[in-house]
Protein backbone atom coordinates (compact mmCIF):
# COMPACT_ATOMS: atom_id res chain seq x y z
CA UNK A 1 0.00 0.00 0.00
CA UNK A 2 1.69 3.46 -0.89
CA UNK A 3 1.09 6.10 1.84
CA UNK A 4 0.00 9.74 1.21
CA UNK A 5 1.10 12.23 2.69
CA UNK A 6 -2.36 14.61 3.58
CA UNK A 7 -1.53 17.62 2.24
CA UNK A 8 -3.85 21.03 1.57
CA UNK A 9 -3.94 20.24 -2.18
CA UNK A 10 -5.91 17.30 -1.47
CA UNK A 11 -8.34 19.06 1.06
CA UNK A 12 -11.61 21.29 -0.18
CA UNK A 13 -14.39 22.95 1.15
CA UNK A 14 -12.12 24.13 4.30
CA UNK A 15 -10.80 27.47 5.01
CA UNK A 16 -8.02 26.29 7.49
CA UNK A 17 -6.05 23.40 7.84
CA UNK A 18 -4.30 23.30 11.34
CA UNK A 19 -1.32 20.74 12.12
CA UNK A 20 -2.17 18.50 14.87
CA UNK A 21 0.12 15.81 17.32
CA UNK A 22 -2.52 13.23 14.90
CA UNK A 23 -2.49 14.92 11.99
CA UNK A 24 -4.37 17.43 9.59
CA UNK A 25 -7.82 18.99 11.31
CA UNK A 26 -9.68 20.70 8.79
CA UNK A 27 -11.46 24.13 10.11
CA UNK A 28 -14.47 25.53 8.33
CA UNK A 29 -13.15 29.30 9.77
CA UNK A 30 -10.15 30.88 10.04
CA UNK A 31 -7.88 30.88 12.73
CA UNK A 32 -8.69 34.40 13.54
CA UNK A 33 -12.22 33.97 13.49
CA UNK A 34 -11.63 31.52 16.12
CA UNK A 35 -9.74 33.11 18.12
CA UNK A 36 -12.08 35.90 18.71
CA UNK A 37 -14.70 33.87 20.49
CA UNK A 38 -14.55 31.11 23.05
CA UNK A 39 -18.06 29.53 22.84
CA UNK A 40 -17.73 25.77 22.66
CA UNK A 41 -20.88 25.08 20.38
CA UNK A 42 -19.19 27.07 17.81
CA UNK A 43 -15.78 25.55 18.49
CA UNK A 44 -17.72 22.58 17.49
CA UNK A 45 -19.94 23.27 14.78
CA UNK A 46 -17.25 24.86 13.21
CA UNK A 47 -14.50 21.69 13.21
CA UNK A 48 -17.18 19.44 11.73
CA UNK A 49 -16.42 19.32 8.41
CA UNK A 50 -19.46 19.51 6.80
CA UNK A 51 -19.16 19.64 3.00
CA UNK A 52 -14.98 19.22 3.47
CA UNK A 53 -13.66 16.52 1.33
CA UNK A 54 -10.34 14.65 0.13
CA UNK A 55 -10.00 14.51 -3.60
CA UNK A 56 -7.41 12.93 -5.86
CA UNK A 57 -6.34 11.24 -8.87
CA UNK A 58 -5.55 7.32 -8.57
CA UNK A 59 -5.99 3.86 -10.42
CA UNK A 60 -6.48 2.57 -6.75
CA UNK A 61 -8.97 -0.38 -5.75
CA UNK A 62 -8.46 -0.02 -2.56
CA UNK A 63 -8.28 3.26 -0.29
CA UNK A 64 -7.79 3.67 3.47
CA UNK A 65 -8.52 6.83 5.49
CA UNK A 66 -7.34 6.52 9.24
CA UNK A 67 -9.20 9.40 11.07
CA UNK A 68 -9.43 10.14 14.44
CA UNK A 69 -13.21 11.28 14.94
CA UNK A 70 -14.98 12.67 17.98
CA UNK A 71 -18.11 11.41 18.72
CA UNK A 72 -21.34 13.20 20.50
CA UNK A 73 -23.23 11.07 23.15
CA UNK A 74 -26.21 12.60 24.62
CA UNK A 75 -27.19 11.72 28.40
CA UNK A 76 -30.47 10.34 28.14
CA UNK A 77 -31.09 9.88 24.71
CA UNK A 78 -29.93 7.18 22.27
CA UNK A 79 -26.84 6.32 21.04
CA UNK A 80 -25.81 8.33 17.79
CA UNK A 81 -24.68 6.17 14.90
CA UNK A 82 -20.79 6.73 13.67
CA UNK A 83 -20.29 9.14 11.49
CA UNK A 84 -20.71 8.38 7.41
CA UNK A 85 -18.01 8.74 4.84
CA UNK A 86 -19.23 9.00 1.40
CA UNK A 87 -17.06 7.83 -1.41
CA UNK A 88 -17.50 9.44 -5.01
CA UNK A 89 -16.18 8.12 -8.10
CA UNK A 90 -15.74 10.82 -11.26
CA UNK A 91 -18.80 12.94 -9.08
CA UNK A 92 -21.40 9.81 -8.73
CA UNK A 93 -21.79 8.10 -5.99
CA UNK A 94 -19.96 4.75 -5.50
CA UNK A 95 -20.47 3.79 -1.44
CA UNK A 96 -19.99 5.01 2.14
CA UNK A 97 -18.73 4.04 5.28
CA UNK A 98 -18.60 4.32 8.95
CA UNK A 99 -15.28 4.74 11.62
CA UNK A 100 -15.79 2.97 14.86
CA UNK A 101 -13.41 4.32 17.13
CA UNK A 102 -12.55 8.05 17.93
CA UNK A 103 -12.97 10.35 21.28
CA UNK A 104 -16.47 10.88 22.68
CA UNK A 105 -17.79 13.69 23.85
CA UNK A 106 -20.39 13.34 26.56
CA UNK A 107 -23.13 16.75 26.57
CA UNK A 108 -25.79 16.71 29.01
CA UNK A 109 -28.34 18.89 28.00
CA UNK A 110 -30.11 19.10 31.41
CA UNK A 111 -27.25 20.82 32.54
CA UNK A 112 -25.20 22.02 29.81
CA UNK A 113 -21.97 20.42 30.56
CA UNK A 114 -19.97 18.23 28.01
CA UNK A 115 -16.86 15.78 29.23
CA UNK A 116 -14.65 14.57 26.30
CA UNK A 117 -12.32 11.50 26.72
CA UNK A 118 -9.79 9.78 24.51
CA UNK A 119 -10.06 6.86 21.98
CA UNK A 120 -8.25 5.52 19.10
CA UNK A 121 -7.90 5.86 15.41
CA UNK A 122 -10.49 4.75 13.06
CA UNK A 123 -10.34 3.49 9.98
CA UNK A 124 -12.38 3.78 7.05
CA UNK A 125 -11.77 1.33 4.02
CA UNK A 126 -12.87 1.20 0.52
CA UNK A 127 -12.46 -1.55 -1.79
CA UNK A 128 -13.38 -2.93 -5.43
CA UNK A 129 -12.84 0.06 -7.11
CA UNK A 130 -12.65 0.25 -10.81
CA UNK A 131 -8.49 0.05 -11.94
CA UNK A 132 -9.15 3.04 -14.13
CA UNK A 133 -7.57 6.18 -13.80
CA UNK A 134 -10.32 8.36 -11.28
CA UNK A 135 -11.13 10.80 -8.85
CA UNK A 136 -11.98 10.00 -5.76
CA UNK A 137 -13.80 12.42 -3.77
CA UNK A 138 -14.15 10.85 0.18
CA UNK A 139 -16.70 13.25 1.96
CA UNK A 140 -15.84 14.23 5.40
CA UNK A 141 -19.04 13.35 7.97
CA UNK A 142 -20.47 16.30 8.28
CA UNK A 143 -21.42 15.82 12.01
CA UNK A 144 -18.42 14.58 13.29
CA UNK A 145 -15.11 16.69 14.03
CA UNK A 146 -12.66 14.68 11.85
CA UNK A 147 -8.90 14.41 12.25
CA UNK A 148 -6.85 13.15 8.95
CA UNK A 149 -4.29 10.90 10.54
CA UNK A 150 -3.44 8.89 7.23
CA UNK A 151 -4.25 7.80 3.35
CA UNK A 152 -3.45 4.41 2.21
CA UNK A 153 -4.05 3.09 -1.08
CA UNK A 154 -2.72 0.64 -3.40
CA UNK A 155 -1.49 2.85 -6.55
CA UNK A 156 -0.17 6.27 -5.60
CA UNK A 157 -2.12 9.48 -5.71
CA UNK A 158 -1.90 13.13 -7.33
CA UNK A 159 -4.05 16.15 -6.49
CA UNK A 160 -6.48 17.17 -8.57
CA UNK A 161 -6.57 20.90 -10.20
CA UNK A 162 -9.47 23.16 -8.97
CA UNK A 163 -12.40 22.36 -11.58
CA UNK A 164 -13.35 24.86 -13.67
CA UNK A 165 -16.65 25.59 -12.39
CA UNK A 166 -18.40 28.39 -9.87
CA UNK A 167 -17.62 28.27 -6.53
CA UNK A 168 -20.80 28.72 -3.84
CA UNK A 169 -20.39 29.87 -0.64
CA UNK A 170 -23.01 28.87 1.51
CA UNK A 171 -23.53 30.16 5.35
CA UNK A 172 -26.45 29.16 7.48
CA UNK A 173 -27.94 27.52 11.11
CA UNK A 174 -27.10 23.70 11.95
CA UNK A 175 -29.91 23.27 9.26
CA UNK A 176 -26.67 24.38 6.54
CA UNK A 177 -24.56 22.18 8.34
CA UNK A 178 -26.58 19.01 7.65
CA UNK A 179 -28.64 18.59 11.36
CA UNK A 180 -30.53 14.96 10.76
CA UNK A 181 -29.21 14.40 6.74
CA UNK A 182 -28.04 11.05 6.02
CA UNK A 183 -24.45 11.69 4.63
CA UNK A 184 -22.54 14.20 4.22
CA UNK A 185 -23.30 14.73 0.11
CA UNK A 186 -26.37 13.95 0.95
CA UNK A 187 -26.89 17.95 3.21
CA UNK A 188 -29.08 20.10 1.44
CA UNK A 189 -26.16 22.30 0.48
CA UNK A 190 -24.17 19.36 -0.81
CA UNK A 191 -27.41 18.13 -2.93
CA UNK A 192 -28.33 22.00 -4.19
CA UNK A 193 -24.18 22.38 -5.36
CA UNK A 194 -24.46 18.84 -7.19
CA UNK A 195 -27.50 19.88 -9.20
CA UNK A 196 -26.51 23.38 -9.73
CA UNK A 197 -22.86 22.10 -10.71
CA UNK A 198 -20.90 24.27 -8.29
CA UNK A 199 -18.12 24.00 -6.21
CA UNK A 200 -19.64 24.16 -2.89
CA UNK A 201 -17.84 25.93 0.65
CA UNK A 202 -20.37 25.06 3.36
CA UNK A 203 -19.87 27.72 5.98
CA UNK A 204 -23.45 26.24 7.70
CA UNK A 205 -22.63 26.40 11.27
CA UNK A 206 -24.92 24.59 13.79
CA UNK A 207 -26.32 26.68 16.44
CA UNK A 208 -23.69 29.53 15.59
CA UNK A 209 -25.69 31.29 12.69
CA UNK A 210 -25.55 34.53 14.96
CA UNK A 211 -24.66 37.81 12.71
CA UNK A 212 -21.20 37.44 14.47
CA UNK A 213 -18.69 39.92 12.58
CA UNK A 214 -15.68 37.27 12.28
CA UNK A 215 -17.83 35.18 10.12
CA UNK A 216 -19.17 38.25 7.81
CA UNK A 217 -15.62 38.33 7.36
CA UNK A 218 -14.90 35.09 6.83
CA UNK A 219 -17.25 35.14 3.64
CA UNK A 220 -15.62 38.49 2.97
CA UNK A 221 -12.27 36.88 2.45
CA UNK A 222 -13.46 33.94 1.00
CA UNK A 223 -13.09 34.02 -2.76
CA UNK A 224 -16.45 32.56 -4.33
CA UNK A 225 -18.28 33.50 -7.54
CA UNK A 226 -22.05 32.88 -6.25
CA UNK A 227 -23.11 33.67 -1.84
CA UNK A 228 -25.79 32.66 0.55
CA UNK A 229 -26.80 33.42 3.49
CA UNK A 230 -29.60 31.70 5.54
CA UNK A 231 -30.18 33.69 8.46
CA UNK A 232 -32.61 34.05 11.26
CA UNK A 233 -33.27 30.53 13.40
CA UNK A 234 -30.48 30.60 15.72
CA UNK A 235 -30.90 34.10 16.57
CA UNK A 236 -34.31 32.74 17.50
CA UNK A 237 -32.82 29.66 19.32
CA UNK A 238 -30.35 31.48 21.40
CA UNK A 239 -33.04 34.52 22.28
CA UNK A 240 -29.63 36.65 21.32
CA UNK A 241 -30.79 39.71 20.52
CA UNK A 242 -34.17 42.06 20.30
CA UNK A 243 -35.91 43.62 16.55
CA UNK A 244 -33.76 47.02 17.25
CA UNK A 245 -30.13 45.36 17.58
CA UNK A 246 -30.95 43.00 14.59
CA UNK A 247 -31.99 44.85 11.65
CA UNK A 248 -28.51 46.98 11.78
CA UNK A 249 -26.84 43.74 12.51
CA UNK A 250 -27.81 42.35 8.86
CA UNK A 251 -26.94 45.25 7.39
CA UNK A 252 -23.21 45.61 9.05
CA UNK A 253 -23.15 41.70 7.81
CA UNK A 254 -24.44 41.98 4.36
CA UNK A 255 -21.99 45.37 4.57
CA UNK A 256 -19.13 43.19 5.17
CA UNK A 257 -19.80 40.74 2.26
CA UNK A 258 -20.23 43.21 0.20
CA UNK A 259 -16.44 44.62 0.96
CA UNK A 260 -15.15 41.98 -0.53
CA UNK A 261 -17.80 40.95 -3.13
CA UNK A 262 -19.28 44.26 -4.32
CA UNK A 263 -20.58 42.61 -7.39
CA UNK A 264 -21.38 38.74 -6.68
CA UNK A 265 -24.61 37.62 -6.56
CA UNK A 266 -25.63 37.66 -2.87
CA UNK A 267 -28.89 35.52 -1.98
CA UNK A 268 -30.22 36.08 1.46
CA UNK A 269 -32.36 33.39 2.88
CA UNK A 270 -34.99 33.17 5.47
CA UNK A 271 -35.92 30.49 8.00
CA UNK A 272 -37.67 27.54 6.97
CA UNK A 273 -40.96 27.05 8.53
CA UNK A 274 -40.26 26.06 12.10
CA UNK A 275 -44.02 25.93 13.70
CA UNK A 276 -42.84 26.05 17.65
CA UNK A 277 -41.05 29.53 16.81
CA UNK A 278 -43.20 30.96 13.97
CA UNK A 279 -45.22 33.36 16.33
CA UNK A 280 -43.10 32.31 19.72
CA UNK A 281 -39.76 33.92 20.80
CA UNK A 282 -36.85 31.97 21.84
CA UNK A 283 -35.12 30.55 23.60
CA UNK A 284 -35.40 27.37 22.31
CA UNK A 285 -34.46 24.34 24.97
CA UNK A 286 -34.27 21.26 25.30
CA UNK A 287 -37.79 19.20 26.31
CA UNK A 288 -37.02 17.07 29.22
CA UNK A 289 -40.23 15.30 29.30
CA UNK A 290 -39.17 13.68 26.24
CA UNK A 291 -35.60 13.20 27.42
CA UNK A 292 -37.18 11.42 30.05
CA UNK A 293 -38.63 9.40 26.96
CA UNK A 294 -35.30 9.02 25.50
CA UNK A 295 -36.29 11.28 22.55
CA UNK A 296 -34.55 14.40 22.04
CA UNK A 297 -37.34 17.28 20.78
CA UNK A 298 -37.19 21.06 21.10
CA UNK A 299 -39.45 23.54 22.57
CA UNK A 300 -39.58 27.34 22.40
CA UNK A 301 -39.60 28.57 25.60
CA UNK A 302 -40.40 32.48 25.17
CA UNK A 303 -43.75 34.44 25.59
CA UNK A 304 -45.77 35.61 22.54
CA UNK A 305 -46.36 38.78 24.60
CA UNK A 306 -42.52 39.82 24.08
CA UNK A 307 -42.90 40.46 20.42
CA UNK A 308 -44.45 43.62 21.82
CA UNK A 309 -41.12 44.60 23.69
CA UNK A 310 -38.38 43.72 20.31
CA UNK A 311 -38.07 39.89 20.98
CA UNK A 312 -37.88 37.72 17.78
CA UNK A 313 -39.88 35.62 16.04
CA UNK A 314 -39.34 33.48 13.00
CA UNK A 315 -42.57 35.45 11.29
CA UNK A 316 -41.02 39.16 12.54
CA UNK A 317 -37.52 37.88 11.34
CA UNK A 318 -38.64 37.07 7.47
CA UNK A 319 -40.57 40.32 7.58
CA UNK A 320 -37.46 41.56 8.68
CA UNK A 321 -35.60 40.37 5.89
CA UNK A 322 -37.62 41.14 2.79
CA UNK A 323 -37.58 44.30 4.23
CA UNK A 324 -33.70 44.88 3.97
CA UNK A 325 -33.01 43.11 0.88
CA UNK A 326 -36.18 45.15 -0.74
CA UNK A 327 -34.43 48.75 0.15
CA UNK A 328 -31.03 47.71 -0.08
CA UNK A 329 -31.40 45.96 -3.82
CA UNK A 330 -32.16 49.37 -5.24
CA UNK A 331 -28.86 50.27 -5.04
CA UNK A 332 -27.36 46.75 -4.96
CA UNK A 333 -29.14 44.45 -8.29
CA UNK A 334 -27.94 41.55 -7.65
CA UNK A 335 -28.70 41.06 -3.93
CA UNK A 336 -32.13 38.80 -3.52
CA UNK A 337 -33.93 37.13 -1.08
CA UNK A 338 -35.48 34.05 -0.80
CA UNK A 339 -38.69 33.24 1.77
CA UNK A 340 -37.36 29.86 3.11
CA UNK A 341 -40.78 28.63 3.48
CA UNK A 342 -40.61 28.19 -0.99
CA UNK A 343 -37.95 25.37 0.60
CA UNK A 344 -39.72 23.94 3.54
CA UNK A 345 -43.34 25.31 4.25
CA UNK A 346 -46.74 24.11 5.56
CA UNK A 347 -47.57 21.76 3.04
CA UNK A 348 -44.24 19.89 3.74
CA UNK A 349 -44.07 20.25 7.34
CA UNK A 350 -47.52 18.10 7.01
CA UNK A 351 -46.02 15.34 4.89
CA UNK A 352 -42.55 15.50 6.46
CA UNK A 353 -42.53 17.15 9.84
CA UNK A 354 -39.37 17.63 11.83
CA UNK A 355 -38.49 14.84 13.90
CA UNK A 356 -37.26 17.39 16.91
CA UNK A 357 -39.29 20.06 16.39
CA UNK A 358 -36.55 22.25 14.68
CA UNK A 359 -34.88 19.90 12.27
CA UNK A 360 -35.64 18.71 9.09
CA UNK A 361 -35.12 14.86 8.36
CA UNK A 362 -32.82 12.92 5.54
CA UNK A 363 -35.66 13.03 3.17
CA UNK A 364 -36.38 16.56 4.04
CA UNK A 365 -32.90 17.78 3.24
CA UNK A 366 -33.60 16.49 -0.31
CA UNK A 367 -36.22 17.89 -0.99
CA UNK A 368 -34.78 21.53 0.11
CA UNK A 369 -31.87 20.87 -1.74
CA UNK A 370 -33.89 20.13 -4.71
CA UNK A 371 -35.64 23.09 -4.05
CA UNK A 372 -33.02 25.28 -3.98
CA UNK A 373 -31.38 24.03 -7.08
CA UNK A 374 -34.50 25.12 -8.90
CA UNK A 375 -35.27 28.27 -7.27
CA UNK A 376 -31.58 29.72 -6.77
CA UNK A 377 -29.60 28.07 -10.11
CA UNK A 378 -32.28 27.38 -12.92
CA UNK A 379 -32.82 30.30 -15.67
CA UNK A 380 -34.01 32.88 -14.09
CA UNK A 381 -32.83 32.30 -10.72
CA UNK A 382 -30.73 34.30 -8.57
CA UNK A 383 -27.69 32.38 -9.41
CA UNK A 384 -28.27 32.13 -12.79
CA UNK A 385 -26.07 34.44 -14.42
CA UNK A 386 -23.14 33.06 -12.42
CA UNK A 387 -23.43 29.81 -12.20
CA UNK A 388 -22.24 26.99 -14.33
Amino acid sequence: MHTTPLTPDLVRGALDLERTANGLLPHRLPARARAQCADPQLAMAESQPSGVRLVFRTRATTVELDTLPTKQVYVGAPPRPDGVYDLLVDGRPAGSGRAAGGNTLTIDMTTGTAEQRPGPVATVRFCGLPGSVKVVEIWLPHNETTELVALRTDAPVEAVPPPDRKVWLHHGSSISHGSDAASPSTTWPALAASLGGVELINLGLGGSALLDPFTARALRDTPADLISVKLGINVVNADLMRLRAFSPAVHGFLDTIRDGHPDTPLLVVSPILCPIHEDTPGPSLPDLSALSEGRLRVRAAGDPAETASGKLTLRIIREELARIVRERSAQDPRLHYLDGRELYGEADFGELPLPDDLHPDAAAHRRIGERFAALAFAPGGPFWDGAA
